[in-house]
């Protein structure tokens, strides 16, 4: 498995992953349409142009989508039993048709799981950066995480 197991695990550990996404115009009507969601800051690039930004603004949930998924080779591939939650998400800057996303993610805090002795519990805060180097989206996922020995 490329992920880690709860033990391989440690606070402060940080992972800057390798994949990198240019998202495109298509990939923001898509998301935004498959998920029923018909903002027009999303997916008219017309009302968006008359808007503060001058043109759509992408959809949080794909930027959120992105941001974790970019980590789950590095981290949860094949080694996590489920995510718990997440929280403190943020998006402190707009994503626009044409920005490349990266990510990383850093280990905030592990610990035994009290119901459950064959998993741990994991929490990560990723972030997500655009080519500017400018943080887009920031948020808190606890990871329910098999250990090796029970796997």
């Amino acid at each position: 498995m490329a992920g880690r197991y709860y033990e391989e695990f440690e606070a402060g550990q940080l992972f800057e992953h390798a994949f990198s996404r240019t998202v495109t115009e298509q990939d923001n009507i898509s998301f935004s349409l498959m998920t029923l969601n018909p903002q027009p800051l999303h997916v008219d690039a017309d009302f968006s142009s008359r808007t503060e930004w001058g043109q759509p603004l992408f959809n949080s949930l794909y930027t959120l989508g992105i941001m974790i998924g970019m980590s789950v080779y590095d981290t949860t591939l094949g080694t996590t039993v489920g995510n718990l939650g997440m929280s403190d998400v943020r998006f402190p800057k707009p994503v626009f048709n044409g920005d490349t996303l990266r990510s990383r993610t850093k280990v905030i805090s592990k610990r035994d799981s009290k119901s459950r002795p064959s998993v741990g519990l994991v929490e990560f805060e990723h972030e997500c950066l655009n080519q500017r180097g400018e943080v887009v989206a920031i948020c808190r996922r606890m990871a329910m995480m098999h250990r090796k020995d029970a796997a």
